[in-house]
């Protein structure tokens, strides 16, 4: 059975018992406090707190998950960082006995999983800091099924206890199902079980029983109503119902593999952890880009410009010759185009993003793998050292603890960010002695241009798409510098518009609003705060008509006629996916 298959069968499984089925959302999730979305749960996580769901007590999806925890792990048989997230959700409704028997049900009668390859996890319960029981009830409805008490195991918080998904939310013990891949004990001269790290056991299924809400403090409450939250990765299940031995050998990553022995000299068989992690991070990649996410050195631009650079390296061990990525990109879009129209619509986008960084990087990685040598041929990596590689050659940390590891070396990432701390307060110190800044002791004209870099970004995100996004600006009395993620130059027109755009919202006159809320309140009501940093709790917002509505710090003047008029001098190019404009007020 394919991919495809199992995918439609589960969610028809769960809707011919009353699950709505909802469509996958966004990579990018509503909650600040995560970067991605990372568990199909997150799109219903105030249904969990007792909000009535708009889709009924019973839902079911199948949600693309992006996990940066598991960058380090992928290469092995079975961890990814882009997965899809088969789920079926209860908000209210049935619990652990209804969320078993459903699962048992369509993994041994619809895909004719074999009963006695499955191996079961259950809570052992705890004690400290707080009480929480023994889930007996899973274990009991388990042996109902016909599951022996000899392929049931205890496991405490860290195995079978999950949630909350950010920094506080709902949360609960868990069973887990264990697929057993290959029926042998591993010969480590212990007992063999699920949770052994030998290989033989695959996760499968995670039933998690959201009960308690875990505040940010990390205590344990009781929610008023209880909840089911399953998630099973697609990958896995594919690899087991396809009888292979590995997520990369199933039919979802099989044609970027064989993409790759195309233009390798090197076979599968010889360099399978290179091949895997080229394979996992395009399709992370394609997706990631897919959403607005552009290469640079902050948060998700920062994870992606590291998954690219991975690729390259890696690539590189393979003997790839230039811009490969390209065609292993093209085949990611032709295996998802049908369940994920975006990454067919957003091909062009996608292909230049990733063509881009890996030119860019390309010139750079030779020249910074023999300093790497270099340094390391005089032992441990020094902070110094690290910086200097990312400063200058564009490497990640992580890419340098992952050459360093190769070699047994270790590197000193906390002089790593200490050198990097230093660097950014001296360019930080540069940039207020040249440009003057703009705070509280700032000028008419730059509170003016200030502004005019509020209706730009309105204005662009208007014309060029949703996915534009504030990457960087630079404002002095006589013209603004504003950067911003975009795959491709601007055409004459759409810089036409964009000028007139803004020019029309000056000539209505529109006041300029300033209000102090909540950080949370302010992302729900829509502000946009593409930096995400340690903002305070209550923040300042600014908002023009309903044009435009920032988390900003201003100053700004009291309404858009003051400005004048706006006039585009420049845009240019400023890497992979990051574009400029200079403009001034006339």
């Amino acid at each position: 059975m394919n991919s495809s298959k199992v995918r439609q069968e589960f969610l028809n499984f769960f809707k011919q018992r009353g699950h709505q089925i909802v469509p996958s959302s966004s990579l990018i999730p509503t909650d600040p406090s995560v970067l991605f979305t990372t568990a199909g749960m997150q799109q219903f996580k105030e249904y969990f707190l007792g909000k009535p769901s708009s889709y009924g007590k019973r839902v079911t999806s199948c949600q693309k998950c992006f996990r940066t925890s598991d960058i380090e792990e992928v290469g092995n048989n079975r961890h990814l960082t882009f997965l899809e997230m088969l789920g079926n959700f209860s908000f209210g409704d049935y619990f652990k006995e209804g969320a078993i028997k459903y699962a048992m049900e369509f993994l041994v009668d619809v895909l004719e999983i074999k009963k006695e390859r499955l191996w079961i996890t259950v809570f052992k319960g705890i004690e400290k800091p707080q009480i929480i029981p023994k889930d007996l009830e899973s274990e009991e409805v388990w042996q109902i099924l016909g599951i022996p008490k000899t392929r049931i195991f205890e496991f405490g918080m860290e195995e079978n206890f999950w949630g909350p998904t950010g920094e506080e939310g709902p949360c609960g013990p868990t069973t887990e199902i264990h697929y057993d891949l290959t029926g042998r004990a591993c010969k480590k001269g212990r007992k063999c079980i699920p949770n052994c790290d030998c290989g033989r056991f695959v996760e499968l299924w995670n039933l998690v029983f959201n009960e308690y809400y875990q505040s940010p403090k990390k205590e344990l409450s009781s929610l008023k109503q209880k909840g089911v939250d399953t998630g099973m990765g697609l990958e896995r299940l594919a690899m087991v119902v396809q009888g292979k031995s590995s997520v990369y050998e199933a039919d979802l990553f099989e044609p970027i593999i064989k993409e790759i022995e195309k233009i390798s000299s090197i076979s599968y068989k010889l360099k399978a952890k290179n091949y895997r992690i080229i394979a996992d991070h395009i399709k992370g990649a394609v997706f990631l880009i897919s959403e607005g996410i552009f290469p640079s050195n902050v948060e998700r631009g920062y994870i992606l410009r590291r998954i690219l650079r991975r690729i390259i390296r890696h690539g590189r061990v393979l003997n790839l010759q230039k811009n490969f990525s390209i065609p292993l990109a093209k085949k990611v879009i032709e295996i998802y185009q049908d369940i994920y129209p975006e990454v067919r619509s957003k091909e062009t986008d996608i292909l230049t993003v990733i063509q881009n960084e890996e030119e860019k990087f390309e010139k750079t990685l030779e020249k910074g793998l023999k300093i790497f040598e270099k340094v390391a041929a005089k032992g441990d990596i020094s902070g110094i050292d690290a910086f200097h590689l990312f400063d200058t050659y564009g490497f990640p940390i992580e890419l340098t603890q992952e050459l360093a590891k190769e070699k047994k070396l270790k590197v000193d990432v906390k002089g790593f960010k200490e050198a990097f701390e230093r660097h950014r307060e001296i360019s930080r110190a540069g940039m207020e002695k040249k440009f003057g800044g703009v705070g509280k002791e700032a000028g008419y004209q730059a509170a003016k241009l200030h502004t005019a870099t509020h209706l730009l970004q309105a204005a662009l995100r208007e014309i060029l798409g949703q996915s534009v996004k504030q990457m960087g600006s630079d404002i002095n009395p006589q013209r603004l510098r504003f950067d911003f993620s975009h795959p491709q130059k601007m055409t004459d027109e759409e810089i036409k518009k964009v000028e007139d755009l803004v020019n029309q919202k000056i000539k209505e006159d529109l006041k300029i609003k300033k209000e102090e809320m909540k950080y949370e309140e302010a992302i729900k009501s829509g502000a946009l705060a593409f930096f995400k940093e340690k903002y305070p709790e209550i923040v300042t917002v600014y908002s023009i008509n309903n044009f435009s509505k920032e988390i900003c710090a201003g100053p700004h003047v009291k309404r858009t006629s003051e400005l004048g008029k706006f006039k585009i001098v420049k845009e240019e190019g400023l890497g992979a996916g990051l574009r400029r404009i200079r403009a001034i007020l006339e």
